[in-house]
């Protein structure tokens, strides 16, 4: 069993490089396209395991598989012109001496003919197009494997037609303890005759098509007497039914609790169905609006991290991992009972959510995330908009330069937050059984 487990891990593992691989590629070839002399093409961090150099681009990779990285000629631009005026243009302060320091670097890479394939002159549209390329990479990833999953082995789909019709009502904090006792009182489905097999097609006379709507309907309604129509034998029937309120666990958060919500009693029949594009958009839609929500959540989420690491609490299921914990998810997936081909669409599952979340965060407007140059060249466009409106002179290439401090506390905090997660997923990982 526990080769399975490394199979596992290195399976996704070796998928999240690829998606890094594909990431930087999403950068590598617009770049190439508009002309920016690209001089590293890299897997990683640390030094060099492997390179190989084709024309004037030096493509490999690194030691450290956490992430990658292209190297663009000036991406910096030069510092401005010194006013005359002045006794002294640079100053001496440690993160003016960090920029100027930085500008330096950048300008050495610069050669004679260089003057037009440096970033920074480039307009600012294609600046944007090139620093979107890697995020546009993941989110056409995650759509391609999500469409995989969804049309290739379908989603599984609740029916509301009856599965099952529970006996007794028991109080949702019971229900997973103890089975029906001679106390408890009989479920609404009981009294009313509900049966296996009988499809609900109206809840107090709105037609449903959906175990949702009816859910959804069933749960507005709270305590109180109401109407159900069915299908049973291929012929029509209405019931008559009185609800009871229950505390049930909310439809759109499982972590949450809706308090005394109209009960029924009956689950659905479950299936599998293939869905076409138009359920995979959907899908995606809603995912991302997910993701994005949960990239604002962070900094809590870390706490709690912070807090499994090192206070022994239960690690969140759904919070932040890192890629060893996603590795670990992945021996977890190899390791478990479930069929060959379910394993399959799990890691899929799995690699597409994982590139849903690196390209929503590179697209956070920080440097030195994607989204910070992003910000950069936007800006440049508006300011450039707004003097061709009023009629004045270009400004000049936005400096981001002037953000280097800024850059260098978040890539301190990412290292961080990266060290964090690692030594999390170590001691107390994310697990997905038990």
């Amino acid at each position: 069993m526990s080769w399975l487990i490394v199979a596992g891990f290195v399976i996704v593992f070796v998928g999240l490089l690829v998606s890094i691989a594909l990431h930087e590629i999403g950068h590598l070839v617009p770049a190439k396209l508009f002309g920016v002399r690209v001089t590293q093409y890299m897997v990683g961090f640390g030094p060099t395991l492997w390179s190989r150099r084709r024309g004037e681009t030096e493509y490999g990779v690194k030691w450290i598989p956490l992430g990658g990285y292209i190297r663009m000629v000036g991406m910096l631009p030069p510092r401005p012109s010194d006013d005359p005026g002045k006794l002294r243009s640079v100053s001496t302060g440690p993160w003016q001496g960090l920029i100027e320091n930085a500008r330096a670097v950048a300008s050495e890479e610069i050669r004679p003919g260089d003057e037009n394939r440096v970033f920074f002159r480039k307009p600012w549209w294609q600046k944007v197009i090139i620093m979107t390329g890697g995020p546009a990479m993941n989110f056409v990833l995650a759509f391609v494997l999500f469409a995989v999953v969804m049309m290739g082995f379908g989603v599984r789909t609740m029916k509301p037609v009856v599965s099952s019709v529970s006996k007794c009502a028991i109080p949702a904090a019971e229900a997973a303890h103890r089975d029906c006792g001679p106390g408890d009182p009989l479920t609404p489905a009981a009294k009313a005759g509900l049966r296996p097999g009988d499809r609900i097609v109206a809840v107090g006379g709105t037609p449903v098509a959906s175990w949702e709507a009816a859910t959804r309907l069933i749960r507005s309604h709270g305590a109180g007497a109401t109407t159900l129509g069915i299908e049973r034998d291929g012929r029509s029937t209405t019931l008559d039914v009185d609800l009871i309120a229950q505390d049930m666990p909310s439809q759109t958060d499982p972590d949450k609790v809706d308090r005394n919500v109209g009960f029924l009693g009956v689950s659905p029949t479950v299936v599998v169905e293939k869905q076409g594009p138009g359920y995979v958009v959907g899908q995606m839609w809603d995912l991302t609006e997910r993701t994005a929500a949960a990239m604002v959540n962070i900094p809590k989420k870390m706490v709690g991290v912070w807090n499994a690491a090192f206070s022994g609490e239960k690690r969140d299921p759904n919070g932040p991992i890192g890629i060893v914990g996603a590795g670990r998810i992945g021996g977890e997936i190899a390791a478990s009972d479930i069929p060959i081909d379910s394993k399959i669409e799990v890691f899929i599952s799995l690699l597409a959510g994982l590139n849903l979340a690196v390209g929503m965060f590179n697209l956070v407007p920080l440097l030195p995330l994607d989204g910070g140059h992003i910000a950069g060249g936007l800006w440049e466009g508006v300011k450039r908009a707004f003097a061709r409106v009023r009629r004045r002179p270009m400004p000049g290439y936005v400096d981001v330069a002037k953000a280097l401090p800024l850059t260098y506390v978040m890539a301190a905090l990412l290292v961080v937050m990266g060290g964090l997660l690692i030594y999390a997923d170590l001691v107390n990982p994310v697990r997905i059984s038990g």
